[in-house]
């Protein structure tokens, strides 16, 4: 097989930096062939603070995935978050200049830098333009308009920003542990590739990414994006909530929450106790478990409400149809859907990276949901034959197109 049909996606977390390595097979599939996991410590709050550290991180969730896969990584695809991603709805408007008043791409393209003409100030830089709709002739609710006739053409678009500076210390890691970067996609947007199904996404639905140091979240409604956040907190606060309440070491905190933690009364039995480890010369101490969620329930329902305004605020908390899906490391702890369902007053689940074949056992977990959705972006661009058409085809292929002329104009 080609080594060009090798995609790989490097999700770099506050607490962990994730690996996975795809191929595109002959029939055009996409399968995955080797993930990789390390510690974080490069980061906080979804921005790099330590270089250094971050891209022996890199390095070593990397070298785990070429051992599981045999295969040998040069480029990666690579996720961004952080508070300083920000969203904006934007509208541009061109008249049709195709024979005939047919629209041709050139018309398409137009529209889209036309809408794209917004102001940011100079420290930021666009990362994706994405279409919700197009307008012909004061008709609404297109999503393809290639070929129909028309004077005036408008699209509704999302635009993404972030910053410059951000951008490039995360690019420079990733450049120092040895790889070239290929493209950067927001992380909630990569993980929404992974997790959400088509129905969803048309119906509205909410995908809030539980990571360690910060929750990213996502509004779809009509088959697009039209919000998206990111809150500068996330499982680290309920470690370290875990840490002061119960006089333990951080490590040992987040032990406790991955092996007893839950954020729903409802779902401990009476007289269950965890044992907490002894140290520095303190014995072994047992606690209920009902008092260890009485520690984490509030912090995560404070990050829920917290998204449940923000969106409120938008004006879109009453079109969720598709309902919440909770996906990466802080939706594997019990209670988290049961929570989500009381806060936001919809159907919630957990998200999983969509099957996709491969070592189906190991990446079935949201923890792996941004990377599998970076390696599904990366496989559409590499082999236009896995793409599925439409609008979909039209944008996220020249999302990375742009982002490659973004790199050049920053990194060159």
């Amino acid at each position: 097989m080609p080594v060009d049909n090798i995609v790989v996606g490097l999700d770099i977390g506050t607490t962990k930096v994730t690996v996975v390595i795809g191929e595109v097979t002959e029939k055009g599939s996409l399968e995955i062939t080797g993930i990789g996991r390390s510690p974080s410590h490069g980061l906080r709050r979804g921005v790099v603070i330590n270089i250094e550290s971050t891209l022996k991180s890199i390095a070593s969730a990397v070298e785990a995935a070429e051992l599981m896969s045999g295969r040998e990584v040069d480029t990666v695809y690579t996720s961004i978050s952080g508070g300083h991603i920000e969203g904006i709805n934007s509208r541009g408007v061109v008249a049709v200049t195709g024979k005939g008043r047919e629209i041709t791409q050139s018309d398409i393209d137009r529209v889209i830098e036309a809408a794209k003409a917004i102001v940011i100030p100079m420290d930021r830089e666009v990362l994706h333009v994405i279409p919700q709709e197009y307008i012909v002739d004061d008709q609404g609710g297109i999503k393809d308009p290639l070929d129909m006739i028309g004077v005036r053409l408008e699209a509704e678009v999302h635009i993404i920003t972030g910053s410059v500076t951000s951008a490039q210390n995360l690019i420079k890691c990733i450049n120092r542990a040895g790889l070239k970067v290929e493209g950067i996609i927001l992380e909630s947007l990569a993980a929404a590739k992974a997790v959400l199904t088509r129905e969803e996404k048309e119906l509205g639905a909410l995908l809030i990414d539980l990571g360690g140091g910060t929750t990213d979240f996502i509004v779809y409604l009509d088959g697009a994006p039209y919000f998206t956040n990111v809150l500068p907190i996330g499982g680290a606060q309920v470690t370290g909530d875990l840490s002061i309440m119960l006089k333990i070491p951080v490590d040992n905190a987040e032990r406790i929450k991955k092996e007893a933690g839950c954020c729903h009364f409802s779902l401990i039995e009476p007289g269950q106790e965890v044992i907490l480890p002894g140290f520095g010369g303190r014995p072994p101490l047992a606690v209920s478990r009902k008092d260890i969620c009485a520690i984490i329930q509030p912090r995560i329902a404070e990050i829920f409400s917290m998204v449940r305004e923000k969106v409120e605020k938008k004006g879109y908390s009453k079109r969720l149809s598709g309902g919440v899906v909770l996906t990466g490391g802080g939706a594997l702890l019990p209670g988290a859907v049961e929570l989500a369902q009381d806060i936001f007053g919809y159907p919630a689940r957990v998200g999983l990276p969509t099957n996709l074949g491969g070592l189906v056992g190991e990446y079935q977990s949201p923890e792996y949901a941004a990377g599998v959705g970076l390696v599904m972006f990366a496989a559409e661009h590499v082999i236009p034959s896995v793409r599925e058409g439409g609008i979909k085809e039209r944008t996220e292929g020249k999302l990375l197109t742009s982002l490659k002329q973004w790199f050049r104009n920053f990194f060159e």
